[in-house]
């Protein structure tokens, strides 16, 4: 599905989803008078400190609202960009303003939904995909919180060890449906079905604790992550 049949399938009742370079901005109608503020990152395009706060800054700027409207995050990107320039800017706290900024946004009221349609990878997937307290998906997404090269040189260890790990722990693999085991992502929308509605099914479940860990743990993607964290909860709260 091209960007404009996704838009056109969330917002059957119209949308002005504009885009400025690789960034998108608008809102949409879904469920008939009900509007989704929207911003995104389209066209595979790396995160750079640009990017980063002016997305921030239109997170921030729909902040304040007497109702608290939706926040729909379209993610199609690649990694953070790596230049010279934006690690001499301090691209990690640019990064690190967007995530706060989508968490801000939760605390005042915003559901923030991301929909990851195309890729993204390191960074760029964590400001902005994984901030979001509901991830979902469509068919052809190919996320990756850090591919298995760069894991190989990392951790120095053998790449043939860790495309061994990775067949039997989703968390060392990169791609959609590793992703899902983990709980990362909540559910992989069906393009064939209605996306609207969809959507809405996934607004009006009213947003609670983050549900991630006992996803991995049901899909046996991350088993011990949500008991370790309940017990720590538990520590704490004692």
């Amino acid at each position: 599905m091209t960007l404009d049949d996704i838009l056109a399938g969330l917002f059957p009742a119209g949308h002005s989803v504009q885009r400025q370079g690789s960034m998108l901005f608008g809102e949409g109608a879904i469920g008939g008078m009900e509007v989704v503020d929207v911003v995104g990152i389209a066209d595979g395009a790396m995160l750079g400190v640009e990017d980063a706060l002016t997305l921030a800054g239109r997170v921030l700027g729909l902040l304040g609202q007497a109702s608290p409207r939706p926040i729909l995050v379209l993610v199609d990107s690649a990694s953070q960009r790596m230049s010279r320039h934006d690690e001499l800017m301090g691209l990690s706290e640019y990064l690190a303003h967007l995530a706060k900024s989508l968490l801000l946004a939760q605390q005042q009221g915003h559901r923030t939904v991301g929909l990851l349609y195309g890729g993204s990878a390191a960074g760029a997937f964590i400001a902005t995909a994984l901030a979001c307290d509901t991830l979902l998906a469509l068919p052809g997404a190919h996320p990756a919180v850090m591919d298995l090269p760069s894991m190989a040189r990392v951790t120095k260890l053998p790449i043939a060890q860790l495309q061994d790990m990775a067949k039997a722990t989703p968390v060392f693999a990169p791609g959609l449906e590793n992703l899902a085991q983990t709980g990362a992502i909540h559910q992989t929308l069906d393009p064939t079905a209605n996306l609207a509605d969809q959507l809405l099914a996934v607004l009006r479940k009213a947003a609670g604790q983050d549900e991630r860990g006992g996803l991995g743990a049901d899909r046996g993607g991350r088993p011990k992550a949500a008991s370790i964290a309940a017990r720590i909860d538990a520590l704490a709260s004692a």
